[in-house]
C-alpha cells in the first residue's frame, strides 16, 4: 500500500471521538462536526481496511444520536397529516457535535437532508456484509427502524441536497441514499437478520426508484434536481441544473441502476466531459462558486470506484495517481484543490469567511482508501 493509503488509516483513527463520532476535518472550524453522510463513507473505508471495530463504534454513536432525536418524528408525521408547515428544527439534522447533540447556534444552515440517514443504513448493511457482525444489527434494531419511518415520511418533500443547497427542491442522489436505505434493510429483514417492520420496503425501494426514473430524467441522462410536484403540476427535472459528480452514487454505491442502464451510462459520459479534467481531478457541477468551484478530492475517488467496478482499471489508476499528487507536506488531502478553477472571482470571499480550504478532509481520505482497495480487487477479478 501507499505512503498515502497508511496515512490515511492514521488521520480517520485521530479524527475519531471517543464517542465513535468522526470529525469532518479537525483543522476547519466551520467542519468540526459529525456528518452522518461524511462518517458513512469514512466507516465504510474503515471497512474496507479491515478496521472493523472503528466502523462499529461509529455506527452505535449514530443510532444512539438517532434515537436522542426519535420523538421528532411523531411531530413530523403530525405535521404531515393536518397539513401543518414543518419548521427547520422539527426535522432530524444532518449535522452534530461529536457527543451527539444537534447543532442550533447556526440558524442559516441547512438541517433538512435526508441523504445522510440513508447512506448510514447502506453502509451499516455493508458493515455485515464485510466483517460478519451480524450481532450489531439486534443492537440496533430501534434506530434501523427510527431511520426507515422517518424517510418512508419525508422523501418526497424538498430538502436541501449533500452539498447543503437548493432546499426548493428533491434530488436524485439524496433519493439513491433511500433507495439504498429500504432495498439494504428489506435484504437483512428476509434473511432474518433483523426484525421486520410495518414498511413495504421492497415495494416502496421500487417506488422511489421510479420516481427518479420519471422524474429526474431529461435528453436521456439524470439531472441533478427534481421540481416538486407543489411547484408545478407534475415534478419535473430541473435542466439547466445539468449533472452533478456525487450521481455516480446511483450505480456506485447504492446500485439504483445497473452500470449497463443506458440512462447512467448517458449520465457518466456527462459527467466526464462536463466535469472531468483530461487527467486530472472531477469538479462537483459546472455552476459551482465554493472556495472558486475547484476540483474534489472524494468525487474524484469516486469516479474512480465507478471505473474500478466498471473494470476500466487503467482509467481507475490515472485518478489514483492524480490524487496521490494532491497530498500535502503533512499528508494531508484538502477537500478541493484550486489549479483550475470553474469561478476564480469566488475564492476570495470564502477565503475571507471561513479561511483557508479544509485540509484533512476525512472524507477525502476515506473515499481514496476505498478506491484502493476497489483497485485491488479489480485486480484479483481480472
Amino acid at each position: 500500500m501507499s505512503p498515502l493509503y497508511e496515512r490515511s488509516i492514521q488521520i480517520i483513527k485521530e479524527g475519531q471521538s471517543s464517542t465513535g463520532a468522526y470529525i469532518a476535518s479537525p483543522n476547519f472550524p466551520t467542519y468540526s462536526y459529525c456528518w452522518l453522510r461524511d462518517g458513512s463513507f469514512i466507516a465504510h473505508a474503515m471497512d474496507q481496511a479491515s478496521e472493523f471495530d472503528s466502523a462499529r463504534v461509529f455506527f452505535h454513536w449514530v443510532g444512539s444520536t438517532i434515537q436522542k432525536y426519535s420523538k421528532k418524528i411523531d411531530e413530523i408525521e403530525h405535521r404531515l397529516d393536518n397539513g401543518i408547515p414543518i419548521g427547520k428544527d422539527d426535522v432530524l439534522h444532518t449535522r452534530f457535535t461529536l457527543d451527539g447533540k444537534e447543532v442550533t447556534e447556526d440558524d442559516a444552515w441547512g438541517n433538512f437532508q435526508i441523504d445522510g440517514y440513508g447512506t448510514w443504513l447502506w453502509a451499516l448493511a455493508e458493515h455485515v456484509r464485510l466483517s460478519g457482525d451480524n450481532a450489531l444489527l439486534l443492537e440496533l434494531v430501534e434506530p434501523i427502524h427510527t431511520t426507515l419511518r422517518y424517510l418512508d415520511l419525508v422523501w418526497r418533500l424538498p430538502n436541501y441536497d449533500c452539498w447543503e443547497e437548493h432546499p426548493e427542491y428533491i434530488h436524485a442522489y439524496s433519493l439513491a441514499t433511500v433507495f439504498a436505505a429500504f432495498n439494504s434493510m428489506n435484504s437483512l429483514m428476509d434473511q432474518l437478520l433483523i426484525p421486520s417492520n410495518e414498511i413495504p420496503l421492497r415495494k416502496r425501494a421500487m417506488e422511489v426508484r421510479e420516481f427518479i426514473l420519471t422524474h429526474a430524467v431529461s435528453d436521456g441522462y439524470m439531472c441533478k434536481h427534481i421540481k416538486p410536484s407543489r411547484q408545478i403540476k407534475v415534478s419535473a427535472p430541473v435542466i439547466q441544473s445539468g449533472v452533478d459528480s456525487s450521481m455516480i452514487g446511483l450505480v456506485v454505491p447504492y446500485q439504483v441502476f445497473s452500470p449497463d442502464d443506458l440512462v447512467m451510462q448517458m449520465t457518466i459520459a456527462k459527467i466526464e466531459r462536463d466535469l472531468l479534467r483530461p487527467g486530472g481531478g472531477v469538479y462537483r457541477y459546472r455552476a459551482d462558486v465554493y472556495y472558486g468551484g475547484g476540483e474534489w478530492i472524494l468525487l474524484t475517488a469516486w469516479l474512480g470506484w465507478h471505473y474500478a467496478r466498471m473494470g476500466r482499471i487503467r482509467e481507475a489508476q490515472v485518478l489514483q495517481n492524480w490524487i496521490e499528487r494532491q497530498m500535502t507536506s503533512e499528508g494531508y488531502l484538502p477537500e478541493q484543490v484550486s489549479e483550475h478553477l470553474l469561478a476564480p472571482d469566488h475564492y476570495e470571499a470564502w477565503l475571507n469567511k471561513w479561511g483557508p480550504i479544509a485540509s484533512p478532509l476525512l472524507w477525502s481520505h476515506a473515499m481514496y482508501v476505498i478506491l484502493v482497495n476497489e483497485i485491488k480487487k479489480a485486480k484479483q477479478n481480472e
